[in-house]
């Protein structure tokens, strides 16, 4: 049975001076969150009170309070239509959600005042008793079509395939989506069934068109490649508002394409895809207009940068800090210093040896290499951010290994290693965080080749010399439990491990522990270990 949700939102009637046959609405949407409760720096991470102090900080949840009221109420005194969107994820990447598990995500969206939001990957991150706290708690629906939740003692009702909203009078259908990997990227168990995501918003929009919805707009967590794919073949939608690839779009520099992107859909019309890059460093705005027909004829608007000229809301930034103070010690905490940044950059990490990357690996394979443990892989995805050049925090390194894994050790033939690094290439166009970085192992990626034809010249380090890695021999390996598990589509390491042990020390102490053991002269280096054809 189809789960629905009809609300009101709270949005002006169109003014008297306006068209009467056209409809414009006002998008203002985020995407990727990630729990940047409060500002951060320009490597993503939390900003400290220095770099506060000279206002080259963005975001936060006080800054992006205000442009959203700013903006709504200014539309609304227009006697325009707003509404205030959300793209999924959330959860996961400060010690905000380490700490409140959701609880402050509830308070801060509510605050704000959202009018819908899709279920991203990382809200299944605690199990469905995550998702539970978020959909349990805020005044908004939640929803996700592709989700079957009716075997999910925590979820069974509790998340709708779709929502209406009555906006100025018309009703605006709001359809979603959530990746299909998810099942690999997170923990959303064995009771929620991923139903195929184009056939689940092909029906979804069928039964609002037959309702007489003709304004439809999908919110959808599952990549800028695959939000085009979905208004290329889902007729009917009149533009696709997405998350999950962390994709900037605009004119500014480092933009991967056009905000809007048109895309030719499957009735011949031309839908707008957007997408706001991630942790509330800019806030999406997307400007719709319908004619009497239901058919869009206009489409424009961009990302706003919320940098120092956007003043934080003194009452949430207040509650903010209220709440941080429980977790400022060990945020505080100092583990090390380094005398250069460490990129942890999402675009590197997921695509090629980056620096952060070849720290990590080095610093869990340092950690077991008495165990005769002699290769570590991690994957990109696990790496949250960059760390900046000086003193280092245990609130930094939390930053950049925010999913609380331990080390796991196992052996492993190399036949079975290919097969994951092969695993770890499969997304490589999609920037999948399953990419592998690692240590005492080198490899050749060919992105323009199949997915599991595009690792070769594997080879492992064998005293002081590197040696084609033996397919049949057995070696020991580190990574981390999640992908021992299987997580990120590393299965094998599931299925093919021998003598594995998953309960070692958490990764972000050992992190912080190799840190300590390069004193403050350490720089990152890049020494060849995975090259892209």
């Amino acid at each position: 049975m189809k789960r629905l949700f009809l609300v009101s939102a709270a949005t002006a009637v169109i003014g008297a001076g306006a068209a009467q046959a056209d409809f414009t609405l006002h998008i203002l949407h985020i995407n990727d969150f990630h729990s940047r409760i409060e500002p951060i720096n320009k490597y993503d991470a939390t900003c400290d009170a220095e770099t506060e102090a000279k206002n080259e900080c963005f975001g936060g949840v006080a800054r992006l309070t205000t442009k959203i009221r700013e903006l709504r109420d200014e539309f609304r005194a227009n006697g325009e239509n707003v509404v205030v969107l959300d793209a999924g994820d959330q959860y996961q990447g400060s010690l905000f959600y380490t700490t409140y598990k959701g609880k402050d995500t509830v308070e801060f969206m509510n605050e704000i005042g959202f009018d819908a939001m899709a279920v991203g990957n990382h809200e299944f991150d605690d199990g469905p008793g995550g998702l539970q706290t978020l959909a349990d708690g805020v005044s908004f629906p939640v929803i996700s079509g592709n989700l079957d939740l009716s075997q999910s003692p925590e979820l069974k009702g509790k998340v709708a395939d779709f929502v209406t909203l009555d906006v100025g009078g018309e009703k605006l259908g709001i359809v979603s989506a959530l990746a299909m990997d998810t099942p690999e990227t997170s923990s959303p168990g064995d009771k929620v069934i991923f139903q195929d995501d184009l056939e689940s918003l092909k029906a979804d929009v069928q039964e609002l068109t037959a309702a007489g919805v003709n304004k439809i707009v999908a919110l959808t967590h599952e990549g800028y490649r695959r939000d085009q794919e979905i208004a290329a073949e889902v007729a009917g939608i009149d533009a696709v508002i997405g998350g999950h690839s962390h994709t900037l779009l605009g004119e500014m520099d480092g933009a991967e394409g056009p905000y809007p992107t048109m895309v030719a859909s499957a009735d011949e019309a031309d839908v707008p895809v957007v997408t706001a890059y991630a942790y509330g460093k800019y806030l999406g705005h997307l400007k719709l207009t319908w004619n009497e027909d239901g058919q869009i004829i206009k489409a424009e608007g961009s990302p706003i940068l919320l940098d120092s000229s956007v003043a934080p809301d003194e009452a949430i930034a207040a509650r903010v800090k209220e709440m941080a103070a429980p977790i400022q010690e060990l945020k505080e905490k100092l583990v090390a210093e380094t005398k250069a940044p460490i990129d942890g950059s999402r675009d590197n990490c997921r695509q090629r040896e980056c620096e952060m990357g070849v720290v990590v690996a080095d610093a869990m394979l340092d950690r077991v290499k008495a165990q005769g443990i002699t290769i570590a892989v991690a994957n990109g995805g696990g790496l949250r951010t960059s760390i900046d050049a000086g003193p280092v925090t245990m609130g930094e390194v939390l930053s950049v290994l925010p999913f609380q894994n331990t080390l796991s050790t196992f052996k492993l033939k190399g036949e079975d290693l290919v097969k994951a690094l092969e695993n770890g290439a499969s997304q490589y166009e999609e920037k999948a965080g399953r990419f592998a970085q690692v240590a005492g192992l080198k490899y050749t990626v060919d992105p323009t080749a199949e997915p599991g034809t595009r690792i070769s010249d594997v080879q492992v380090r064998e005293g002081g010399t590197w040696a084609p890695i033996d397919p049949s021999k057995l070696y020991g390996v580190v990574s981390n439990n999640y992908m021992r598990a299987g997580g990120d589509g590393y299965k094998i390491f599931a299925t093919n491990a021998k003598d594995a042990y998953d309960f070692g020390p958490d990764l972000a102490d050992v992190l912080a522990e190799y840190l300590i053991r390069q004193g403050p002269g350490f720089k990152p280096a890049l020494d060849g270990r995975i090259t892209v054809k």
